[in-house]
């Protein structure tokens, strides 16, 4: 299996990631982001509001593992969109992180609840600087996360790089078909975050059924529908041994009346509703 997925920019990013929310600023995100990159992962997701970009950037950079066989993502939190928002954002993250230029940024929600009646003109003001930080290298890639479709055409009405990425919620029994066909129909890579569930995947009947199956856990199931499909999953963990596991699903190989069953399964945690969202 390839382990990179090719972007609409000619870049490439791999196909798994290592997620970092709600690991707490100080050791606990500093030492699972460390134990990642030793585990393997070369893709690390962070952003602004998850308040560990110090901690990560310091695991990166004490990981010796070179900079350009990193993937780092950081996003753009809701209190900055707009041009001088956007700039001042990514100045304060690169700071955090210690890094010169970011693999990929993102507008991390479509539609803050203080901009309810105007969030269409607020991403494309901070869209229009995370193009210019492209053309000044400060970012090599830039890309969305909660956007739904109409969400999308907005931005693409004064877009002139297209996303290259969408990162929205997707787990088992959480699959947003009309956006998931809207980005795979215009070549932006579909990132999962929470790729295992809220927690209640791993009490659910059919994957634990299916991970007696194929002889893996129901975390190694849950990544390896992800990747089948066409994801790119975020897993986060803060223990060691489970942030190795989760690396360990690339053999597995899912039949497609398995695969409908997880995309099927009922009464998991819904899907957030980005226009509702109370921040």
């Amino acid at each position: 299996m390839n382990k990179d997925l090719m972007m609409n920019n000619g870049l490439t990013i791999p196909i798994v990631g290592f997620g970092t929310f709600k690991a707490a600023d100080g050791e606990e995100a500093y030492q699972s982001t460390l134990a990642a990159i030793k585990a393997g992962y070369r893709h690390i997701d962070t952003a602004a509001v998850y308040k560990n970009e110090e901690s990560v950037g310091r695991a990166i950079k004490d990981s010796g593992i070179a900079r350009d066989q990193l993937f780092v993502t950081t996003k753009l939190w809701n209190d900055a969109h707009s041009y001088d928002g956007a700039k001042e954002a990514l100045a304060a993250s690169l700071k955090r992180l210690g890094l010169d230029y970011i693999d990929l940024y993102l507008i991390h929600w479509p539609n803050p609840k203080a901009l309810r009646d105007r969030w269409k003109e607020a991403n494309a003001e901070a869209w229009r600087y995370m193009e210019e930080a492209v053309e000044a290298g400060l970012i090599k890639t830039i890309g969305v996360s909660n956007f739904m479709v109409h969400h999308l055409e907005a931005l693409a009405n004064t877009a002139k790089i297209k996303p290259a990425v969408n990162q929205i919620r997707l787990a088992p029994g959480c699959y947003q078909t009309e956006v998931v066909d809207y980005c795979k129909k215009h070549d932006i890579v579909i990132e999962a975050w929470s790729p295992l569930g809220q927690g209640d995947i791993f009490e659910n009947e059919t994957m634990l059924a299916l991970a007696e199956k194929y002889g893996k856990s129901v975390a190694q199931i849950a990544l390896a529908w992800s990747v089948y499909q066409g994801f790119l999953p975020l897993p986060k963990s803060v223990h060691e041994e489970r942030i190795k596991a989760n690396l360990d699903f690339f053999d597995i190989e899912l039949s497609a009346e398995d695969a409908e069953k997880i995309k099927n399964i009922q009464g998991l945690t819904p899907v957030p509703d980005p226009d509702t969202k109370d921040f």
